[in-house]
């Protein structure tokens, strides 16, 4: 299990406390370190199932100078993925990968529901 995170993000450090409260093990990465590839955003986007604005961090500096609300509008999905590839600020944050499962973002009805059964 791994989990892509930025060390000052708040919804982050909720997720790994949900990890470690369930003695769930799990490998820590951080995004600005060590970014996602293009390859790994394709099968996060894969994955995942969701519309391929879910993957943006929307509250973030980045996309706000990127002018992202308006580009989603017209980018097509590969080139969202190039720009999330480009730009690690950009991805919402935390993305949970185990095995087929894929959660972005922390919502721990859902963690609970994909991790816990």
């Amino acid at each position: 299990m791994e989990l892509v995170c930025y060390a000052k993000c708040g919804t982050c450090m909720k997720a790994k406390k949900f990890l470690m409260a369930n003695n769930l093990d799990y490998e820590y990465r951080e995004i600005i370190i060590k970014p996602l590839s293009i390859e790994e955003l394709h099968e996060i986007y894969r994955k995942s199932g969701l519309p391929i604005k879910k993957l943006l961090n929307t509250s973030g500096l980045v996309y706000r100078e990127l002018e992202m609300k308006e580009k989603v509008k017209t980018y097509s999905d590969e080139e969202i993925l190039k720009l999330l590839s480009q730009h690690p600020m950009l991805v919402k944050r935390p993305v949970l990968r185990y095995e087929e499962v894929v959660l972005i973002g922390f919502d721990e009805k859902e963690w609970v529901e994909k991790l816990l059964k």
